[in-house]
């Protein structure tokens, strides 16, 4: 969601930063524009309605040069995709960059209208821009009016900010949504996600909440939320990642369905042996946290949630402790009762979430024993502000739909299940010996990949879809509609099986597939009979059933054999499927499947 990237160089910097723009394009956007600064101070921009390549596309047809700028994608929240509202935002010297969303952008409005500044876009972030430049009349330097600035915006935002005043300088606030500044020699950096910038640089300080920096080409100075001098952490960084690579696949998204064997066997390195989970992967301090825990509480967003709606199963079955699992933005805006010895446990693919991040910083004035995140993302505020990290190794991933991720968090709640329990004196070393059988067994699941493509087929002309497991499998049930909706824009529904009598079956007739997840387990005898109930009504099964669970093909059910696998394991393993079947159906229906219509990867917005 949104993105931006800023340099300030002896250097021409344009290229830099749509490279950058480039990097980011994962995130989910609707336009783009860059803004650069010459040395006298003359402001140049471009703006475009779509991706990145009309950007650079128009760059080359008419080149700017600068050696100090800022460039963004848009995701719209205020005001229709257009060139009109596409960031940069212009206010006489001052032009202006923003993630997130300004609460009070209204009154703010009314107030600048009131002092004769013009709106030229329906944007909340044009309000930044005429409030710094009525702010600059006060104060001697850019960063002062920056800083009065913050005090009167209200919401989750990061923004980067040029005076033509001064030339060599930018000055960034983080408020909610993450920044991040990059150090080169004689010229610096800042960009909301790192992987922005790792063709110039590998060294990066992350902002903190309500930190505002006025960064220049030799220098750095960090302001904390009460305007004090802060030092942060310069910190080497090892990702790698090639924006353009999808390594002969046709879409990120299916390169990231086949990376996660190898994705599963990075997460679990190191972290088991010897028939134990090394509970230290959680961080430090972390045994004696997780020999008090009696309870957690979950709490996640999207597809990060129904990871969390299958280990409540596993908490309760393995560990013997009550779960509770909640979407981060109904939790933050309740009262809650919290347990006695409860750890709070937050789940986030780039662990800036803003949802999520809230309901953590609800959460610590709650009363939690300690709070854990499973994360992807080493440097993100999540793991920075939560007690312990799970860091998941996934790799990075590009995929507006989450795939990798999803299975590595599953294994990640899996091993926290498994480490509460056997730090509290419970037996588990043969569920743990089952994990390093992940890999091999999501491999085979890989298999199936040319038979679900043929399957497809029978989907091109469908609207509306069914999903039904029992279990642990109901949430899988309804990760697969999440990946069917949204990236083949087919209305998708999942339900426990059971729950078919209860309203859902009135959906049911010749033109509503009907998507089943059925392990051979003890609700496989329950599952046949809620199957019989969508045959009596003219639905027709597509059936992805343990190979020994006595299922064969026949008119109204197609069977897909799946592996025999462990019951605990099933979870990871039949998501592989659904993965897959979304994906070919939606290469079928001709949609953007890697960057799928009004999404975004990293919903930094409430």
């Amino acid at each position: 969601m949104c993105g931006i990237v800023g340099a300030v160089a002896q250097r021409d910097i344009v290229e830099i930063l749509v490279e950058g723009l480039r990097r980011l394009e994962y995130r989910g956007y609707d336009s783009a524009g860059v803004a650069v600064m010459e040395a006298h101070g003359a402001t140049q921009q471009t703006k475009r309605l779509g991706k990145v390549a009309e950007l650079a596309d128009a760059l080359k047809a008419n080149p700017l040069s600068g050696g100090t700028g800022i460039a963004h994608t848009r995701w719209a929240t205020h005001g229709e995709p257009s060139e009109v509202n596409a960031h940069p935002h212009v206010s006489g010297d001052i032009v202006v960059v923003h993630n997130g969303i300004i609460e009070n952008h209204q009154v703010l409005r009314n107030e600048l209208r009131a002092k004769g500044y013009e709106f030229i876009s329906q944007t909340d972030t044009e309000v930044i821009a005429h409030l710094i430049a009525e702010l600059r009349k006060e104060h001697d330097t850019l960063v002062e009016a920056v800083q009065a600035a913050r005090k009167l915006l209200h919401g989750a935002y990061g923004t980067a900010v040029m005076d033509s005043r001064e030339p060599e300088t930018l000055v960034v606030a983080r408020s909610g949504a993450p920044l991040v500044i990059g150090y080169g020699i004689g010229e610096h950096f800042v960009a909301s996600d790192q992987l922005a910038l790792l063709p110039v640089t590998r060294r990066f300080q992350f902002l903190e909440e309500g930190d505002v920096a006025e960064v220049k080409r030799t220098s750095v100075r960090i302001f904390d939320a009460q305007d004090k001098p802060v030092e942060r952490e310069i910190t080497e960084s090892n990702v790698t990642h090639d924006a353009g690579d999808k390594a002969g696949y046709r879409h990120f998204m299916l390169k990231e369905i086949h990376e996660q064997p190898d994705s599963l066997r990075a997460t679990l390195e190191g972290r088991v042996t010897d028939g134990r989970v090394v509970a230290e992967a959680f961080g430090a301090g972390s045994i004696d946290i997780l020999r008090q825990v009696q309870a957690v509480q979950i709490i996640a967003c999207g597809t990060s949630y129904h990871a969390g709606m299958v280990a409540r199963y596993w908490f309760e079955e393995i560990a013997g402790i009550p779960c509770q699992v909640e979407i981060a933005s109904e939790f933050r805006y309740r009262k809650s009762v919290v347990l006695p010895n409860s750890l709070l446990v937050t789940i986030s693919q780039s662990g800036e979430t803003a949802d999520t991040l809230a309901a953590l910083r609800l959460a610590k004035e709650l009363g939690y024993t300690a709070s854990l995140t499973i994360c992807n993302a080493p440097g993100s505020s999540l793991v920075r502000e939560s007690d312990l990290a799970y860091m998941m190794r996934a790799g990075v991933e590009i995929g507006v739909a989450s795939t990798k991720a999803f299975t590595v968090q599953l294994t990640g709640l899996l091993l926290l299940t498994m480490s509460i329990a056997q730090e509290q004196g419970k037996d588990v070393k043969s569920a743990v010996q089952l994990l390093n059988q992940l890999p091999r067994l999501v491999e085979r699941a890989l298999s199936l990949s040319d038979q679900i493509e043929a399957l497809a087929e029978d989907f091109a002309h469908k609207h509306h879809a069914l999903f039904l497991g029992r279990g642990t499998q109901y949430p899988i049930a309804m990760e697969g509609a999440l990946k069917l909706k949204e990236i083949s824009y087919i209305h998708a529904e999942a339900y426990a099986a059971g729950e078919l009598k209860h309203g859902p079956l009135a959906l049911i007739d010749e033109d509503m597939p009907v998507i089943v997840v059925a392990p051979n387990n003890d609700l496989l005898e329950k599952l046949k009979s809620n199957m019989e109930e969508v045959r009596a009504r003219g639905g027709q099964l597509y059936v992805f059933a343990d190979e020994n669970a006595e299922m064969e093909s026949e008119p109204g059910i197609q069977v897909i054999p799946m592996q025999s696998v462990p019951d605990l394991l099933a979870p990871v393993i039949y998501t592989v499927p659904l993965q897959l079947l979304s994906y070919y159906v939606a290469l079928i229906k001709g949609t953007d499947v890697d960057q799928p219509r009004n999404l975004a990867k990293s919903v930094t917005v409430e």
